[in-house]
């Protein structure tokens, strides 16, 4: 089962967007600033999590064709390494 890229990047810009506002706010930034830097924050967020979620979902892709050759091979007797 492969995770949804979307809606786990746009999680985690939420969470980046408050979490970054609240420490902006708690530091003493003007709210200008505060709300620049929580939409660079979200933007970064969300393109890393969803780089990081597509990288998972190839891995977990790769290792279940390898998986179902291995299977394959086993069955048709051809277990060759």
């Amino acid at each position: 089962m492969l995770l949804h890229v979307r809606s786990i990047a746009v999680g985690v810009a939420v969470l980046c967007f408050f979490g970054v506002g609240i420490v902006g706010t708690l530091t003493g930034l003007t709210p200008y600033i505060c709300c620049k830097r929580a939409l660079l924050g979200t933007t970064v967020g969300y393109l890393t999590a969803g780089a990081a979620v597509r990288a998972v979902n190839a891995i977990v892709t790769q290792a279940m064709i390898d998986s179902r050759i291995g299977k394959s091979k086993e069955i048709a007797g051809d277990s060759q390494d």
